[in-house]
């Protein structure tokens, strides 16, 4: 998701509003038990500030339901997101933003960092976050704003990240992806294996890239590193030479004719393969999910050099006090029991804790989303048309190999402005 955004907010929530009902795949899931919500003289209400990755109607009425806690989601970009709490921090109560982002707003001072000793769930994320590596011990690549690099600050009022685990931590852990080339194989009709494909002059046209700087910069590092122009020392943190060769391939490609378009926003992304505009591109597994919900080929294309990935959380804004903060502690608990957990599984995206998350899918739904194996029964989207025949397997198997095979992450380069512009200038070239 992004950025985020990344994934940008609005087409995202659109993507949720789309398929809500997702969550009912699996029949008896039912509410998460344990949240009595009992009627209180002063309502409840928080302001959710986020890129849509993790909103949906469902998940606030199921909130609403267990906890009494209203959320009001603020929907922006990863860009405006970020711009919002640089200057407008009593403008919401809890954030969503991505880990690449927290380079930018720690040393702000605008967002409060949480007790992990408040989160009932903390000791059950997934060693992704904290240890930078799979339930089953595989290293993850840890090139870019790896989510480990930034999770914990010094102390409660700290604006330094701590390279070892504190009490206090920068964003809880919610959602993450792992995310790759999406591809129409009913008009490519032959394997495609690496990114470097990308730039392949057979698809002249016909292929497109995310135009989000912090995101599409690492895609594009993963292209040209796959066609043996250049090997970065690290992608996630480009020197300004590297910055300016990585910007001159692509604008080579595109002066050649190669895009068809730059997208940034979700529904841009669907449309432009839907459509057969595009048959390569950057892409985010829930989108190649709606793709494939409208009865359209479309694959998620796991690739030999490995996955590029982002990750999200919840922090709070500096102006959160009393109450309120005791809310945003309710709510991130909640958040984390399983309810939501299960609702994005079921976009194609990854929990925070998988324990709480598969206890709320159907053995069928957590064997085909996250262990790699052939469905055995059919899986639909929420409209009820066929999403997955019985017998389908997810493209790139299971969480294992696919979290396993990241090889970088979004970021924020210590270059990133002279990026962003270089970046800017490629898009308008």
């Amino acid at each position: 998701m992004t950025e985020t955004t990344k994934k940008t907010g609005v087409s995202r929530r659109t993507l949720l509003k789309s398929t809500a009902g997702l969550a009912g795949l699996a029949a008896g899931s039912g509410a998460i038990t344990g949240f009595p919500y009992v009627m209180s003289a002063e309502p409840k209400v928080l302001r959710y500030l986020g890129t849509a990755v993790n909103e949906g109607d469902d998940i606030s009425k199921q909130c609403l339901k267990d906890t009494g806690i209203k959320i009001e989601y603020i929907t922006a970009t990863t860009d405006d997101v970020t711009k919002r709490v640089m200057t407008q921090p009593n403008s919401f109560d809890v954030l969503d933003t991505e880990y690449f982002s927290l380079k930018k707003l720690v040393p702000s001072g605008n967002i409060l960092a949480l007790d992990s000793k408040k989160i009932k769930e903390f000791d059950n994320i997934t060693p992704v976050f904290t240890k930078g590596e799979t339930p089953g011990g595989k290293k993850i690549g840890n090139q870019g704003t790896a989510p480990w690099k930034v999770l914990y600050l010094e102390g409660k009022d700290s604006k330094t990240f701590s390279k070892t685990a504190t009490e206090f931590v920068t964003l809880i852990p919610t959602v993450y992806n792992a995310d790759t080339l999406g591809i129409r194989p009913d008009i490519i009709k032959r394997p495609i294996s690496s990114w470097a494909e990308l730039l392949n002059p057979e698809f002249k046209g016909k292929a497109s890239i995310l135009n989000i700087p912090s995101i599409g910069i690492m895609d594009a590092a993963m292209v040209v590193e796959a066609t043996g122009k250049y090997k970065y020392a690290d992608k996630g943190n480009m020197t300004k030479e590297e910055i300016d060769l990585t910007m001159k391939v692509m604008t080579e490609a595109k002066k050649a004719g190669q895009f068809r378009a730059f997208w940034k926003d979700f529904n841009e992304s669907v449309n432009l393969m839907a459509s057969g505009e595009t048959v390569i591109q950057s892409m985010w597994s829930p989108a190649v999910t709606k793709v494939r919900s409208m009865g359209i080929a479309c694959t998620f294309q796991p690739l030999k050099e490995g996955y590029r990935s982002w990750a999200s959380g919840f922090c709070v804004s500096k102006g959160v006090s009393g109450p309120k903060l005791d809310w945003a502690y309710e709510f991130v608990n909640w958040f984390l029991s399983g309810y939501a957990g299960a609702y994005l599984n079921r976009q194609g995206y990854y929990s925070a804790v998988l324990s709480t998350a598969k206890a709320n899918m159907e053995p069928y739904e957590w064997a085909y989303w996250m262990e790699g194996k052939p469905a055995e029964k059919d899986i639909k989207a929420p409209d009820g048309s066929l999403l997955e025949k019985a017998g389908a397997v997810r493209d790139g198997g299971s969480y294992e190999e696919r979290m396993g095979g990241v090889a970088c992450w979004n970021a924020v380069m210590d270059e990133n402005d002279y990026m962003v512009r270089k970046w800017n200038e490629f898009i308008a070239a």
